[in-house]
């Protein structure tokens, strides 16, 4: 009798340990092609005669799991209702809100273990960053971003996971807490078996970043670094700044090809980066995704979503909280919105839509 019991008490927990481990979603890659569980993205799916299919469009969501742990500035980022800051409300808020992004096309979205500026442009003293000062992961911004992961496994998404941003990696002692970094939380994934998983090193490698590991010199270490320990299971990139064409090096060893657009409003300029990105030495046709780039003109026959799209490279929207604007505007200025609710996020989900065909 006493067996039974205990056989009935552990049950539960056994179910659950099962199913919590189960994962939905694969990505990958074939030639200059995303598939998703190993079924073409937009299967099928043309655009005024340009094919969709293939392409992986995505936003810039990078604040999901943020934090700030400098009590000299995370006044700025209290929500107006409860006039506190609340890292649990945001990673949840984000998460209610996946399936609408999903419903109108948006198949992938960026999240950064180290964020980006939460006022848009510039940090101004913020501490956001899921790596303590040697590389250990911490446990808040673990259980975030794990939920956050397991949300998008269940509905079909792929999220483009960046490690280090300009701003924060500062807060890593030296370039051995960087490598350990990379080391603690490539194992993590792979030990999660997250297969919806792509990774972006750090965010714009070519600018401001404290260690030389870092910095566009160096940083294809880190890629194969990634690629070793998941023994090639993760695909790997690293982004530069706006308007900026990779290195050789990162050419040759990423599995994508990450472009910045920002300052790049001109369609004649995007078309020669697209061109430029293409004619490298080392570009064997991979897929070029746009994952950063805050120029929208939604409305009007040409603009930098669409001179991507005609050109087969899958674009990323940046959305930002601009002067003046009120709280639903944005999707990086903290606190976040997540909805889409203000009239540019409309517009941009809307020709989304549009040009996905969902």
């Amino acid at each position: 009798m006493k067996i039974k019991i205990l056989l009935f008490c552990f049950f539960p927990f056994f179910v659950f340990s099962q199913l919590n481990s189960k994962r939905f979603t694969t990505v990958s890659i074939k030639q200059n092609q995303f598939y998703i569980n190993h079924e073409l993205t937009y299967k099928g799916r043309y655009w005024k005669g340009n094919k969709i299919e293939g392409l992986l469009m995505n936003s810039r969501m990078v604040q999901g799991i943020f934090d700030d742990e400098n009590s000299l500035t995370n006044y700025n980022f209290f929500y107006s209702d409860t006039q506190k800051w609340d890292p649990e409300r945001n990673a949840n808020e984000f998460i209610q809100n996946m399936a609408s992004w999903k419903s109108y096309g948006l198949l992938a979205f960026t999240l950064n273990l180290q964020g980006g500026s939460p006022y848009g442009y510039g940090n101004k003293g913020s501490i956001n960053t899921a790596f303590d000062l040697y590389g250990n992961l911490k446990k808040a911004y673990l259980k975030r971003l794990e939920s956050i992961l397991n949300k998008a496994d269940q509905l079909g998404m792929v999220v483009i996971l960046g490690y280090f941003y300009f701003g924060q990696d500062q807060h890593l002692k030296n370039g051995k807490a960087v490598l350990k970094a990379v080391d603690n939380i490539t194992n993590w994934l792979v030990f999660k078996k997250y297969k919806n998983v792509i990774i972006e090193v750090n965010n714009e490698c070519d600018i401001y970043y404290d260690h030389n590991i870092l910095k566009k010199e160096r940083v294809y270490d880190l890629i194969k670094k990634v690629k070793k320990i998941s023994r090639n299971k993760l695909l790997v990139s690293t982004s530069f700044s706006g308007g900026t064409l990779p290195t050789l090096e990162v050419m040759k060893t990423a599995d994508f090809v990450l472009l910045h657009a920002n300052g790049v409003k001109e369609q004649d300029k995007l078309l020669k980066l697209i061109l430029d990105t293409k004619n490298m030495k080392g570009f064997n046709n991979k897929p070029i995704i746009i994952n950063e780039d805050d120029h929208f003109n939604f409305e009007k026959d040409e603009n930098n979503f669409l001179t991507s799209v005609k050109n087969y490279v899958s674009w990323g929207y940046f959305d930002y909280r601009m002067k003046g604007e009120s709280f639903e505007n944005g999707y990086q200025t903290i606190p976040v919105d997540w909805g889409v609710n203000s009239t540019r996020k409309k517009s941009f989900f809307e020709k989304l839509k549009e040009v996905t065909g969902y």
